[in-house]
């Protein structure tokens, strides 16, 4: 809540990096984690400086603002409660009665004046001394170089199981396929003048092993990067995923703009396993899809009506999707209690061109 304060009240940003807590652990390793963290120690060492230099900081611009209004009531009759036992000084000014009360006054409005000057300075260096104690820039940078170092160990792993699966799609697919077409024209080139039947039929089937072999080029240059996506953006893209799902979804896109090819590919992939994970395993017997493009960031809900218990395990689809995302600094939620339904949202900070 502090750290929300000095930002909302001063623009002081107070930053936090804790380390992550490793999914599916006991308490034991949970609360050992946490005592290994060196910000939770900075925490604690927060307090004892909150009660002392923090609550004397902040008392401050209480006392600066709250002073004021007493000497402005003065006038008003307070100044009779206040003489009762004596003079009653207020500041230098020492009030005996109607008009002193008024002087007190004219003094209150000067204070007020200059607490309403100083006041949001002192609540600046009470905020700055906060951040003294909990800021973290070297453990902050830390973070960020462990998670950047593991997003791109993540990043060549996937590209070269995605090499090894074009490089295993093409010998067994389409290479096959242009092989036994080479050695079905050699053959038709040998029998053209002795048996022109056999060879016409081999030609026929030298035909559609070109056919075959286009096609499955076809669908693995789509696998690489659909040609949809280039021409004509992530929404037409997600649409055209859809309509090839065994059952209905809804996608609807609000994006005023484009993101970067890297940014739209990656987002287009971790759309189209969420939507393959969901249509074989969920039960469900819809799906809904929402893109749209908020405060920097591209957000991307996919929902289904099914029996729900998703997690995001190791070694499960939804593991994989958040590594992709990682790369870009992206996350992934899942909301997926005990008979549905699942809602997956991704997030990917970019700017739209």
């Amino acid at each position: 809540m502090r750290r929300r304060l000095a930002a909302e009240w001063c623009g002081v940003r107070i930053r936090a990096v804790y380390r992550p807590i490793p999914r599916g652990t006991n308490p034991w390793t949970r609360t050992f984690t946490m005592l290994g963290d060196p910000q939770t120690w900075r925490d604690v060492r927060w307090l004892p400086v909150d009660f002392t230099a923090g609550f004397i900081s902040a008392l401050l611009p209480a006392l600066l603002l709250f002073y004021p209004v007493e000497g402005l009531l003065l006038p008003f009759g307070l100044w009779r409660a206040y003489t009762r036992g004596g003079t009653y000084w207020y500041a230098f000014v020492p009030v005996t009665g109607e008009a002193t009360a008024i002087g007190a006054a004219v003094l209150a409005l000067v204070i007020l004046r200059v607490a309403l000057r100083f006041t949001p300075d002192l609540l600046t260096a009470h905020f700055r001394l906060t951040r003294a104690v909990l800021d973290n820039s070297e453990g902050e940078l830390v973070e960020r170089v462990r998670v950047l170092t593991e997003t791109r160990r993540d990043a060549v792993d996937t590209s070269a199981a995605e090499l090894r699966r074009i490089e295993r799609d093409l010998h067994d697919g389409a290479q096959a396929r242009l092989v036994a077409m080479g050695m079905d024209l050699g053959t038709i080139e040998m029998l053209l003048d002795k048996d022109p039947a056999q060879a016409r039929r081999l030609l026929a089937q030298a035909r559609r092993n070109s056919v075959d072999a286009l096609e499955e080029l076809r669908d693995l240059v789509r696998g690489i990067h659909p040609p949809v996506l280039a021409e004509r953006g992530l929404g037409d893209a997600v649409r055209a995923l859809a309509l090839r799902l065994p059952l209905p979804a809804e996608v609807t896109v609000e994006l005023p703009g484009r993101a970067d090819a890297p940014v739209e590919s990656a987002a287009y992939f971790a759309v189209s396993e969420v939507l393959t994970n969901a249509a074989k395993h969920a039960g469900a017997d819809r799906l809904w899809v929402d893109l749209h493009h908020t405060d920097g960031r591209l957000r991307i809900t996919v929902t289904d009506n099914g029996r729900g218990g998703a997690s995001v395990g190791t070694g499960s689809g939804l593991a994989g999707i958040e590594k992709r995302l990682g790369t870009f600094d992206g996350v992934l939620a899942v909301s997926s209690p005990a008979g549905g339904p699942t809602m997956v949202t991704m997030e990917i900070p970019c700017v739209l061109s």
